[in-house]
């Protein structure tokens, strides 16, 4: 017993080393993104990027006001744009295409930035979650009934005095938020040290492989999976890219799993999220997880014809 204590006490503090180098790195790039978008949403350029978005939005059935809603989330965590959906006037029908949109692009410039880390196109991650909401959204208007649970009730919305009272929101919202990203960080390099002292990651793999390959994703991705499933991509990533440096998962296993948890990720709480304001579940699980593995299969296909293509023009060379 004595030896299994020592193995969990050294696992443990071998962890917090990487633990601490994660968490600046995330505050780096978090806390300048979060003041800056402060300042666009108290001085209204936000809102005014959403008026011209307004002909867009009528495609996939949603007023224009809504728009403000999803460019926010470009910039935020769910929290953001859930409680300035309670202060539109919306139906349910429309707050799940809404639901939709934002679960796939919230928080996009973070977690871009994460993903790129990871050794994936800063450029393609963006593009591929910007289209998939936009897609999806105009799918699931085809496909949802006209009435859909009941009305939404509209809440006040928040207004700051003065830029000193926007400035203290931000410093407790940001001061939160870093106590948040401390904790599960160091709690998730904490639990996977300890799997991998005890093998257990491996077992793992090989339990969730058969599930891991229907996706189109490697059997060294389970545990990254998991991680980015329940507690989202930023956190997810974040391991990943310890994984990464560690050469504990390939480049190219790495970026196709960043191509999945683009568009389908945290599925636990920030799903109980929107669940919470009457949005069904299951109109903003399946699509989600549909089109991460119809993108993920499609990658694994153009990689593929690419690699025939190289040896075949390798070939063609030698014969000439």
């Amino acid at each position: 017993m004595n030896a299994i204590a020592k193995r969990l006490y050294s696992s443990t503090l071998s962890a917090f080393p990487k633990a601490g180098k994660t968490i600046w790195w995330l505050l780096k790039i978090i806390i300048p993104i979060s003041l800056f978008v402060s300042f666009l949403q108290y001085y209204g350029v936000i809102a005014q990027i959403a008026i011209i978005l307004k002909p867009i939005f009528s495609v996939v059935g949603l007023p224009g006001e809504s728009a403000v809603v999803f460019i926010s989330s470009f910039f935020l965590p769910l929290y953001g744009p859930i409680a300035i959906i309670s202060t539109l006037p919306l139906s349910i029908r429309e707050i799940t295409i809404l639901a939709l949109m934002c679960l796939i692009s919230h928080n996009l410039l973070v977690e871009t930035a994460i993903q790129r880390k990871t050794g994936s196109s800063f450029i393609i991650m963006f593009t591929l979650r910007l289209m998939a909401s936009l897609l999806g959204a105009f799918v699931l208007n085809l496909l949802l009934p006209a009435n859909l649970g009941a009305n939404h009730i509209v809440h006040k919305s928040i207004e700051f005095g003065s830029l000193g009272d926007m400035l203290l929101n931000w410093v407790q919202n940001s001061g939160y938020l870093s106590i948040k990203i401390a904790l599960i960080i160091s709690g998730l390099m904490i639990l996977q040290s300890i799997l991998k002292e005890f093998n257990i990651l491996s077992i793992l793999s090989k339990i969730f492989a058969p599930f891991m390959r229907m996706m189109g994703l490697s059997d060294e991705s389970s545990f990254l999976w998991f991680a980015a499933q329940t507690l989202g991509l930023t956190y997810g990533s974040a391991v990943m890219i310890e994984e990464v440096n560690n050469k504990e998962i390939s480049r190219e296993s790495a970026n196709l799993l960043n191509y999945h948890i683009a568009i389908n990720h945290s599925l636990l709480e920030d799903t109980l999220l929107f669940v919470a304001i009457g949005v069904p579940a299951g109109w903003i699980i399946a699509p989600r997880f549909l089109m991460a593995i119809i993108v993920v299969w499609s990658v694994r296909g153009i990689m593929k014809f690419k690699k025939k293509s190289k040896v075949f023009s390798q070939l063609s060379k030698e014969a000439i």
